[in-house]
């Protein structure tokens, strides 16, 4: 097959003169201009060429043609046939029905790239109906995936295979004249008797040029002929009764946010190994590395079509991947096979530009169908049939979207893929083309606002099952309308604040678990602070209010927010909102833990306790127990402790709160650590960070990791405890001849973290690293960094060991008098091995102070 994807040969078996100039020309990358100066021709004679108006140049034209596009070998004997072919009977011709094998009158198949079930399904519809319809936008390769489909079920079609090109302006007697003639009769009342009973197959490429007469064709060749079978391609379904419409679909490309290590991860999508086989032919050079995220954004935007593919990859001989995307990411309806500037565009020629392709599909919607398609160009990525009806309502008029659904996937406008709720989605090129039609309608503001009403209903519906037995489902759901919700955002962000707000207090939670403490909590205080939402009920802000604050106890931010969670605690318990009373309450027993005021922490966590008990609130209460359980800890009631997260597990069984029961499970690890079981916890921690990495939650996965590493340190097993911190902090020590300090390791440059739990953390991991290697000045420099970043971290334990580790290295009795500061004021107990491991220092300072 010649470079150009979807057009280059007849499937009667002729290969046209038009195709086979333009597909060598864009092969060569060459404009018109271009080839006619290189073979000193006019430059109407090669546009009349590919236009079909010359099919039979002279000789000599034909020789400067091939020499100008560099033909050798078998492309220049096939490409000088064409042109001036020798003088044959019209027509193909068949062997006798006596004759043995299975005539093929079509071209060699072409290798496909991500079609082999494509290839099965087809063929096994073949068998099954009368009449098969490939359809699809042009470029997604509907001739090539029918021309290996044919091929492969040659065996089971022994009276031939064979094809026709329709023509533009043809009539149906023309394309009955054209079908029997591929099978050597020439008229359609012999095609019965040349079959003889038995099963063939003819294939109809490009129906669209000519749909009402294929239409009549086709009817009258399988009502002469029972046993011939009919696969069709074109842009849309012939409209025949018992006719089965396969659309085609583009090939499939990364998901949103792909970033791909290496060639083998690349590997697993089609769209991308198209796009790698194409560049390294256009260039002569694979994709590099670093071109590889780059390359995973471009074929998602090119939407897996194989002629935007083949377009964009031909522009790599001059830019590499990278520069690619920056040029052409946002033009992706524009690529187009280069041709001179004022050369005019002629439908005949063929699609000379994606918009022209998708144009064509969308011209044969109805009106109604086309403004439809114009606001579902809102949606970002995958939806649902449900918000496509709310997105498509008037008022109080429901549309029923499964028909203009069904008819957007007949034309190839549409992609379905998967078995969930949110499977449809318009491809790039055809939602980019609706998108540049709706603001040239004066429609855009309209359908951006309609769609960020939709998305904010959507997620107020979902947020409650970000809680409990539901948790996975709702955090996959919104996951796939990301970028639908940041879309949303933004728009209403500007143009419509409170509803920007009305979604955004339904965020907090999945931004946490999603890592996106921080830009979430941006959001809030700004449409918190915007005075156009003034207005907006006191419990909708109340929501915003405490949802800032859920956010930042995440990154260090409690101090900033807590007149916030006191504020909302207020307003909620004003109006009797239980739910949001003890959310209030238990976002606050995390805020005031981590800012060092435990006495009041404890106190909002029994009074949360009381308050789910007295309402029957099981998951509820199984939260505040899970508060108090840090508590038993900070005054070493370590059995206490142990017996209070038996219960969270057992209340957070009987509710389906899995990720509660994981936290549970995850300080029951760090419990185990504090006991003094090294290798048990490390098993459990593992155990629950396994877990985490399937909910998500980053900082709890995090300092699960983080504690499985210090256990690794207290047991001794330093080359373990380093692979820990190599994983959570790979930035690695500072180069440089000397040995770098803690504080130099703790913060790289530009790492912007705010987590001073996690810096803590790391300084215990290497302290005790250094500690166990015999090297007590670099233990010193770590512990002593781990005590200052932990006397404003969440979690105040941290600094006590940090002392204590401290302590233990120098050997210096001065530290006991700040480690007995920071009990004093945090209330922390020192644990028995604590104790014992100071014993002796204790001694020394007590000698000194009698001396």
């Amino acid at each position: 097959m010649t470079p150009d994807h979807d057009r280059s040969r007849s499937p009667g078996g002729r290969t046209l003169l038009s195709d086979l100039v333009r597909g060598h020309r864009l092969a060569a990358g060459l404009t018109q201009a271009e080839l006619a100066g290189r073979a000193g021709v006019g430059v109407r004679t090669v546009r009349d060429l590919e236009r079909g108006r010359a099919t039979r140049p002279q000789r000599t034209t034909v020789e400067l043609l091939a020499d100008a596009l560099g033909l050798t070998g078998d492309d220049r004997r096939e490409f000088v046939a064409t042109a001036r072919p020798a003088p044959a009977e019209p027509g193909p011709r068949g062997p006798a029905p006596d004759d043995p094998g299975t005539p093929i009158a079509l071209p060699p198949p072409v290798p496909l790239v991500g079609r082999d079930r494509d290839v099965a399904e087809v063929s096994d519809l073949i068998g099954a109906y009368p009449v098969v319809s490939l359809v699809g936008l042009a470029g997604v390769g509907k001739s090539a995936l029918a021309l290996t489909v044919a091929h492969s079920v040659a065996v089971r079609h022994p009276a031939g295979v064979a094809g026709v090109l329709v023509g533009e302006g043809s009539d149906a007697a023309d394309v009955l004249a054209a079908s029997a003639a591929v099978f050597g009769v020439s008229r359609l009342a012999d095609l019965s008797c040349r079959l003889a009973g038995r099963p063939a197959l003819l294939l109809v490429d490009a129906v669209e040029r000519a749909p009402g007469p294929v239409a009549e064709a086709l009817r009258s060749l399988t009502a002469a002929a029972p046993t011939l079978r009919v696969l069709v391609t074109g842009r849309r379904p012939v409209g025949l009764t018992g006719e089965l419409v396969r659309p085609v679909s583009p090939l499939d490309v990364p998901p949103p946010g792909a970033r791909p290590a290496d060639r083998v991860d690349l590997d697993r999508w089609p769209a991308a190994v198209l796009f790698a086989a194409r560049l390294t032919q256009a260039r002569h050079a694979p994709p590099t590395p670093v071109e590889l995220p780059a390359l995973a954004t471009l074929v998602r935007r090119l939407g897996g079509l194989p002629l935007a593919i083949e377009l964009m990859a031909a522009r790599g001989r001059i830019l590499d991947v990278t520069e690619l995307l920056d040029r052409y990411g946002d033009r992706v309806l524009d690529l187009a096979a280069v041709r001179p500037v004022f050369e005019p565009a002629d439908p005949a020629a063929g699609t000379v530009t994606l918009r022209e392709a998708v144009a064509t599909s969308y011209h044969l919607l109805a009106p109604a169908e086309r403004a439809a398609l114009r606001r579902l160009s809102a949606f970002r990525n995958r939806w649902s049939v449900e918000l496509a009806e709310e997105l498509l309502a008037h008022g109080a008029d429901r549309w029923d979207a499964v028909p203009l659904l069904d008819r957007l996937r007949e034309l190839g406008l549409l992609s379905v893929r998967g078995t969930g709720p949110f499977r449809f989605r318009l491809l790039d090129a055809v939602r980019d083309f609706a998108a540049e039609q709706a603001e040239a309608e004066g429609e855009t503001d309209g359908i951006r606002l309609r769609h960020a009403t939709v998305v904010a209903g959507l997620v107020r519906r979902t947020a409650p099952g970000l809680v409990g037995a539901e948790l996975p489902g709702t955090v996959h759901l919104l996951d796939e309308a990301t970028s639908d919700i940041t879309a949303a955002l933004a728009y209403a962000g500007e143009r419509a604040p409170a509803t920007a707000l009305l979604l955004a207090a339904a965020l907090p939670r999945w931004w946490r678990l999603r890592g996106r403490d921080v830009s979430g909590r941006r959001w809030l205080r700004r449409l918190l602070d915007d005075p156009r939402t003034a207005g907006v009920p006191p419990v909708l802000r109340a929501w915003a209010l405490l949802g800032a604050a859920r956010l930042a106890v995440e990154h260090g931010a409690g101090a900033e927010e807590l007149p916030a969670a006191r504020a909302a605690l207020v307003t909620f318990t004003e109006v009797g909102d239980v739910t949001g009373e003890l959310s209030a309450r238990s976002v606050l027993c995390a805020l005031l833990r981590g800012l060092g005021a435990h006495d009041e922490a404890r106190e909002q966590a029994e009074a949360a306790l009381s308050l789910a008990t007295r309402h029957g609130r099981v998951r509820e209460t199984a939260v505040a127990q899970h508060h108090l359980t840090w508590h038993d800890v900070r005054v070493g009631q370590l059995a206490g402790a142990r017996r209070r997260l038996a219960t969270v597990d057992r209340l957070a069984a009987q509710c389906g709160d899995q990720r509660l029961r994981l936290l549970a499970r995850a300080d029951l690890a760090e419990l185990t650590r504090l006991e003094g079981r090294y290798a048990e916890a490390v098993e459990q921690g593992r155990r629950a960070a396994a877990a985490l990495v399937e909910l998500g939650d980053p900082g709890r996965l995090r300092r699960v990791v983080g504690s499985v590493g210090l256990a690794l340190a207290l047991q001794g097993r330093i080359d373990d405890a380093s692979a820990v911190v190599a994983e959570l902090w790979p930035s690695g020590p500072v180069p440089g001849p000397r040995r770098p300090s803690a504080a130099e390791r703790f913060d790289p440059p530009g790492a912007g973290r705010d987590a001073r739990t996690e810096d803590a953390l790391r300084g215990l991991i290497e302290g005790q690293v250094a500690l166990h290697r015999g090297d007590r000045e670099l233990a010193t420099e770590w512990f002593a960094a781990a005590a200052e970043a932990a006397s404003g971290g969440a979690d105040r334990r941290d600094l006590v060991e940090a002392l204590v580790g401290l302590a233990a290295s120098t050997g210096e009795v001065t530290v006991l008098d700040r480690l007995d500061h920071a009990r004093q004021t945090t209330g922390v107990s020192l644990l028995p091995r604590e104790e014992e491991l100071l014993y002796a220092l204790v001694a020394q300072r007590d000698r000194a102070r009698r001396g």
